[in-house]
């Protein structure tokens, strides 16, 4: 994991469908300083009372609409190319939000590939290409909403089963800037459903996990972010309309990006209130 220049969290866990929230909710009672592990002219909020409160956000099927792309994919074409003959294709809710060299491990274990690890990722690779590239679209205000963040003094990191390569793409395709990228395939451990990438994105960016907030839309990084102790919104679409996201704190349409930012603007400002014991806006 590194920087691009491209627990229980109190009354934060009461959770909101719909939150509404100011931009006060975006500013800290803290110093602001110039930080030599922040992207390039980012300011990052350095609390008075404890470590800044930051924002660990997954890429597909949040900020990106690629899993629509994927469920296709996996479904029409993929799995059933490195499947034996009847075998039965794995729900697709088992497999999304893991890094794609664990899926054939997963696979490996519970059902019968017909192809070995390099093939399986080459297939992946190949669709990737073209979803990354061509197809997918930004969620509208999402890139706004990152560089308001960072502006403000948050940190934002990008926590994703995506390799390096297919974050790049996004990133240089929507001009996109965060604290840090995250990917699976750079953490030395299991990715999602575990919560050890999520406890390593936090801690890179100097916070702590029940100062943190996570927005996933998959049930295996919705269990990754949970268990690492931040607070969790889990984003609901047409792809995950029957995906078990019960883990998360609140469940937010992603259909509607304005609830999306301000359930984050809102549990922010709830867990600095938390924290501090103010009863108004932390701005």
């Amino acid at each position: 994991m590194s920087d691009s220049s491209g627990g229980d969290a109190g009354d934060a866990r009461s959770g909101t469908d719909s939150p509404d929230a100011t931009d006060a909710a975006d500013t800290t009672d803290s110093a602001r300083v110039d930080s030599s592990d922040s992207a390039p002219g980012t300011e990052q909020a350095v609390a008075t009372d404890g470590p800044p409160v930051v924002v660990c956000l997954d890429m597909d099927g949040v900020l990106v609409d690629s899993e629509d792309y994927w469920h296709a994919a996996e479904r029409e074409e993929i799995l059933p190319r490195v499947l034996a003959d009847g075998t039965p294709v794995p729900d697709l809710d088992e497999i999304t939000g893991m890094y794609y060299g664990e899926i054939y491990d997963y696979l490996a274990e519970r059902y019968e590939p017909t192809v070995d690890k390099a093939a399986f990722m080459r297939l992946y690779d190949e669709a990737a290409e073209s979803i990354y590239g061509d197809r997918v679209a930004l969620l509208a205000g999402a890139g706004d909403f990152v560089a308001d963040l960072r502006e403000r003094g948050v940190p934002v990191a990008l926590v994703s089963s995506s390799p390096r390569d297919w974050i790049e793409t996004v990133v240089d395709r929507f001009d996109l800037a965060f604290d840090g990228i995250c990917p699976a395939e750079e953490f030395d451990g299991p990715g999602k459903p575990e919560p050890g990438l999520y406890e390593a994105a936090i801690r890179d960016l100097g916070g702590v996990p029940d100062r943190a907030v996570a927005v996933e839309d998959s049930e295996n990084g919705v269990a990754a972010a949970a268990r690492s102790g931040a607070y969790t919104i889990a984003v609901r679409d047409d792809h995950n309309a029957d995906t078990d996201l019960s883990a998360a704190d609140e469940v937010v349409d992603r259909d509607d990006p304005a609830a999306v930012f301000a359930a984050v603007r809102h549990s922010m400002r709830t867990i600095r209130e938390s924290v501090s014991g103010n009863s108004g806006s932390s701005g």
